[in-house]
């Protein structure tokens, strides 16, 4: 079967389904307007899922990424959404837990936030950090001090999973203190993701200057969900914007059609155009800008240490996904996966189709994954080349140990804490920041205890 008649019968096979029932809200809980949860359904049936979970894990030795830790039983003990989906390969979900030698310590630098979303680490250790429903971009010292909200940032649709959501600094900051942000723009009709650009003018009174949008995602939809923001910036002077589907089946159904930025990973110049090594340059059929298509909802996104893009992304009710991207590939959304509707409706007729690409990874049920690094550094040794994601439904810090690009061990750390963690960064003596996601959000950094 070719890529179009799968995509035809995938298109079939939702609209079918969406007439039985109202599409549910998405995974990452976010909060209305008034500050209650928006997806109670959904919250509810991923605690009960984090309940099943063991307290406790099986301790097994490893140091770096390319040394297997022995078997032991996965950390995930609660029954799958959807036993009949099989993963395609051993190893593709359920690895054996493992256990990090270090104690860790987490100190509280800074707290009050409403639902942040991002931080980027400034040359001289302060951070900025944007507050997702607000649209306020804040200037953020070690000790936990706040500047006032940075002025001239354009205004956003802060409802439900929409507002502020990634920033950070050009490669030349240094030089150009020019900062990058994504944000849901409001447009007639409905909204949409856009990228800009600007000077930070620091000061009593921090702002930016000239703002100037350099991408925004098309088409126009009424929707509050799903619109990814992720910027990973490459060290050949691109930018990757991660992308959603809109969660809406209006927008679900675009995120194969590369005329639609819906469901895409795209990358761009620092000024907006398009590099012209794209895999879709010259094509009339699609979006030059587009790098990879296929997805649900991407808000973590992180390069390795060979400078390739992995992203960890939000699947339905089951399915959350680890992938490595690569220029011109499908990874499927909604055509396959390992999920179904929190309904209980099914949405995937199958998990494999030819042309489609499978997940490194998938988690079923879910983590909810927000944020995310590939540690570099030197403070955790035994993490190096490790991935680490926010888990929003899970609440915890998740570790995954690779080798030869396949998971071979998962770690759930901060559980404890029962925190939902919407954001991971490295700094440059190897520590780590991280925002929990609540109305009154917490600035951490997790250090080794000594």
């Amino acid at each position: 079967m070719n890529r179009s008649s799968v995509l035809f019968y995938g298109v079939l096979a939702l609209v079918g389904c969406s007439k039985a029932y109202k599409l549910p809200p998405d995974q990452s809980g976010e909060v209305a307007p008034h500050g209650d949860r928006a997806s109670t359904q959904e919250e509810s049936e991923r605690a009960s899922a984090q309940r099943g979970r063991e307290a406790s894990v099986s301790a097994s030795p490893h140091t770096a990424q390319e040394q297997a830790p022995r078997p032991s039983p996965p950390i995930e003990t609660a029954s799958p959404n959807v036993p009949e989906f099989k993963p395609a390969f051993p190893g593709q979900t359920r690895a054996p837990a493992v256990q990090s030698k270090v104690e860790l310590q987490v100190t509280e630098l800074a707290s009050g936030f409403r639902h942040p979303w991002s931080i980027a680490l400034l040359p001289d250790r302060r951070m900025l950090v944007t507050e997702k429903p607000t649209g306020k971009l804040y200037i953020v010292t070690e000790e936990g001090k706040k500047s006032p909200a940075v002025a001239g940032l354009p205004a956003v649709d802060g409802r439900e999973q929409g507002g502020l959501m990634d920033v950070e600094l050009a490669p030349d900051y240094a030089q150009s203190k020019t900062i990058f942000w994504s944000y849901y723009e409001p447009r007639k009709g409905g909204n949409g993701l856009a990228v800009a650009r600007a000077k930070l003018v620091e000061g009593p009174k921090p702002r930016v200057q000239q703002p100037k949008v350099i991408f925004r995602m098309q088409p126009t939809l009424d929707s509050t969900k799903h619109a990814g923001g992720r910027l990973i910036f490459t060290p050949d002077g691109k930018l990757f914007v991660t992308l959603g589907d809109r969660s809406i089946l209006e927008g679900r159904v675009q995120a194969r059609d590369l005329n639609s930025h819906f469901g895409k990973i795209v990358r761009i110049n620092l000024d907006g155009s398009v590099p012209s090594d794209n895999p879709y340059v010259g094509r009339d059929d699609a979006k030059p800008d587009i790098w990879s298509s296929g997805h649900r909802n991407v808000i973590a996104a992180a390069l390795d240490l060979r400078d390739r893009l992995w992203v960890v992304e939000m699947g339905p009710k089951g399915g959350d996904e680890l992938n490595l991207v690569e220029p011109g590939k499908d990874y499927g959304w909604p055509t396959i996966g390992y999920g179904e509707e929190y309904s209980g409706a099914s949405i995937h007729e199958r998990t494999q189709a030819p042309g489609l690409e499978q997940p490194v990874y998938y988690w079923d049920p879910v983590i909810s994954p927000s944020g995310m690094v590939v540690y570099r550094g030197e403070l955790f040794p035994e993490w190096k080349g490790n991935v680490l994601t926010g888990g929003l439904s899970s609440e915890a810090l998740v570790r995954l140990v690779l080798r030869d690009d396949r998971v071979i061990g998962e770690e759930h750390l901060l559980s404890e804490r029962g925190a939902r963690i919407r954001e991971v960064v490295e700094g440059a003596d190897g520590a780590l920041y991280l925002l929990t996601d609540e109305r009154d959000g917490k600035l951490l950094k997790v250090t080794p205890k000594t």
